[in-house]
């Protein structure tokens, strides 16, 4: 397993507080206490419709929440704090906010009529402002550490799908956010393209990259995660160390999921 050797004193990147969040009569978040230390890796687990990517999407106001609050790098995100009631915030403000919340999706969501290296310049060029020159020098060297070098010409369609969701990745990168999301980057791969994809992200792992992974990859969430947690229901049943969690997990509800899947 990665160990990120986090010191007690690590800022905390992400704070997450009483999060609810409902779909009309359906409540799909029962309220989310959870933090992230800068540098922490948290891989959330569980079945589909536990709540993971809907909490995922609320980080960075993908998801308007009904009750509660998110911090990221302790800035409310989403809303301005009136005191007695929480304002939204203006579409433009939220904006400026997910300048420093990467998020990369399941279906990749490139542009498909701009190349691969535009579509990592995009982002730091025409939302940051950011001299050209300087974000096609970094683009450069974000794509070779990806291993896309020679596909910086390439257009997404000429990509293979473990291909696009490293540009992804890249395209998150290029930002320098604080915090990157990952809401199940590998599910929609075939299986001999997931492995690119993983050995990307253990390398930001390694790096000291702050992150939170929506996965159903348990090998990969034992070996680079420092913390797993398991939702269901839309509330956390158990969380902790990966050896911990997965190795000796303490609620039937978990035991049921890992019984099935590992």
């Amino acid at each position: 397993m990665t160990v990120h050797a986090l010191q007690p004193s690590a800022r905390i990147m992400m704070q997450a507080t009483g999060v609810r969040k409902s779909f009309g009569a359906l409540e799909v978040l029962k309220g989310i206490d959870l933090s992230l230390s800068q540098g922490e890796v948290m891989c959330l687990l569980g079945q589909s419709g536990s709540g993971k990517s809907t909490f995922l999407r609320c980080i960075n106001h993908l998801e308007r929440i009904d009750f509660g609050r998110i911090r990221v790098d302790g800035e409310l995100i989403g809303y301005k704090d009136c005191g007695a009631h929480l304002q939204e915030m203006h579409e433009n403000e939220i904006a400026r906010q997910r300048i420093h919340i990467g998020m990369v999706f399941q279906h990749f969501n490139l542009f498909p009529h701009m190349t691969v290296l535009q579509n990592v310049i995009e982002g730091p060029v025409g939302v940051k402002r950011e001299e050209r020159e300087e974000v096609r020098e970094r683009a450069h060297a974000i794509l070779k550490r990806v291993g896309l070098s020679e596909k910086v010409a390439a257009y997404p369609r000429q990509l293979s799908g473990g291909q696009q969701q490293r540009v992804a990745i890249a395209r998150a990168l290029a930002m320098r956010p604080k915090l990157i999301l990952f809401d199940e980057p590998t599910s929609a791969l075939d299986p001999e393209l997931v492995s690119d994809v993983l050995d990307v992200m253990r390398d930001l792992a390694e790096s000291g990259m702050t992150m939170v992974v929506v996965t159903h990859e348990i090998a990969f969430a034992r070996e680079v995660a420092d913390r797993v947690v398991f939702m269901a229901g839309g509330e956390i049943v158990e969380q902790g160390r990966p050896g911990d969690v997965l190795g000796n997990p303490s609620h039937p509800q978990t035991q049921a999921f890992l019984a099935k899947v590992l």
